[in-house]
């Protein structure tokens, strides 16, 4: 069998691994962290699917793609990846310091090289289609709508996270120490990274339909 054909799905399934690894319960394996492993595995996954996407022709099927759309939807795969494994280890934030959480600072670490490695990602598929045009008038006003979604989303969610804060008694807030309230502020943020990307991509697919 070709083994172009079985590259695609070896490669998927390894970032299913990873992505396991990054959100299992379990802290580590064997004496080796899992968060870090599934990090390795799952970005190595991307960059090896990136190396085979940059060697093969542009096909008719991904000239129809815009850049802008392919983008969006690497977007949306890695702020997914990231939210997710924020919300299952959003446990390690109920502490009165993270300097005294190690398990807090290691969360962190790998959510900031996620998005690294999703920058450095987006920037070099982006030279793929240099030679096209990156973005037209359609694009950006699928930009200006994708904006307004995330804008609610991350309106709503202050409001909630705030009106929460507010009418809880103060017995039941013992798990809103201040690095927990900071987090989930930020994962706010990542949601509405992630409604951003993801908006952008479906209406970019719904309008090649």
């Amino acid at each position: 069998m070709d083994m172009r054909r079985l590259a695609l799905p070896m490669l998927l399934a390894a970032a299913g691994l990873g992505l396991w690894m990054l959100l299992a319960g379990a802290e580590s394996l064997f004496g080796l962290d899992l968060g870090s492993i599934g990090f390795a595995v799952l970005v190595l996954s991307a960059w090896g699917a990136l190396h085979g996407v940059w060697r093969l022709s542009l096909t008719d099927a991904e000239l129809q793609v815009s850049p802008a759309e392919w983008k969006a939807w690497i977007g949306t795969a890695f702020m997914a990846a990231a939210v997710a494994y924020f919300v299952a280890r959003m446990h390690v934030f109920q502490t009165p310091s993270l300097a005294d959480s190690p398990e807090a600072q290691q969360v962190g670490r790998n959510l900031v090289m996620l998005l690294v490695a999703w920058t450095v990602l987006s920037s070099t598929v982006g030279r793929r289609w240099k030679d096209r045009v990156q973005e037209d008038e359609r694009d950006r006003e699928i930009e200006r709508e994708a904006a307004g979604w995330s804008r609610h989303a991350v309106t709503g969610m202050i409001v909630v996270l705030a009106v929460l804060l507010g009418i809880s008694p103060a017995d039941r807030l013992q798990w809103a120490s201040l690095p927990m309230i900071a987090n989930l502020l930020v994962l706010v943020l990542m949601v509405g990274c992630l409604v951003d990307n993801g908006a952008s991509a479906v209406r970019h697919w719904l309008d090649r339909r």
